[in-house]
């Protein structure tokens, strides 16, 4: 049976690529700057911020747009445009919830950028008991030690999780670590094609239908 059901993050538990596109040419409009294009985005997506921009963005004043990126950002999340939990989704933890599986989180992001999302008052609360991040391992994926921490904190043995997220990197990540990996592929961002089929148990191609494939594995 599997006890522990370890979510990723962005495109798969919220779409974000979509809203950072957004966000990004809001900030890039309140400097002047025409938009970048969705390809573009996409094409870059998964680099480093300040590192991506100037792909995005040919001749942007670097420092000027991570000065503003931050205001924007705050804004964003304020006005809930950024990491938007679509109903559904909850109603899908709540139901492995219910199931008697644990969740959990394991993203690459900074404990900055997750934080407000651990937040008691969060949608997540009460729904996720726990989450790992930059500021809490020691490795990123796709290195399979970023489980490190999760399996030593909860005494899970990695034949009794898995791992759901949207990128070859989190399927290199689990397979590695010996942990089954269903690939969402909702966000639109990346096929099945693009995974090493060694590595990926199942996909899905919204969110909620992983509940189903949890049932069966």
């Amino acid at each position: 049976m599997i006890e522990a059901v370890i979510v990723d993050v962005d495109d798969t538990l919220c779409l974000t690529e979509a809203a950072s596109f957004e966000l990004e040419n809001e900030v890039l409009a309140r400097m002047g700057r025409p938009p970048m294009s969705r390809a573009v985005h996409l094409a870059t997506w998964g680099e480093v911020l300040l590192d991506a921009m100037p792909h995005r963005s040919p001749g942007l004043d670097l420092d000027r747009f991570a000065e503003l990126f931050p205001v924007a950002h705050q804004e964003y999340l304020a006005d809930g445009r950024l990491d938007v939990i679509p109903p559904e989704n909850l109603a899908a933890l709540d139901k492995l919830v219910a199931a008697g599986r644990t969740v959990m989180l394991l993203t690459s992001r900074a404990q900055e950028e997750i934080e407000h999302m651990l937040a008691p008052d969060h949608v997540l609360a009460g729904r996720v008991t726990g989450a790992y991040h930059q500021g809490n391992t020691r490795f990123r994926k796709p290195d399979p030690r970023a489980f490190d921490e999760l399996l030593a904190e909860t005494g899970l043995t990695p034949d009794r999780c898995v791992y759901v997220g949207d990128s070859p990197g989190d399927a290199l990540a689990a397979g590695g670590a010996g942990i089954r990996f269903i690939a969402c592929l909702q966000s639109g961002v990346r096929r099945l094609e693009d995974f090493d089929p060694r590595h990926v148990t199942a996909s899905i191609e919204a969110f909620p239908d992983l509940v189903a494939v949890v049932d069966q594995l």
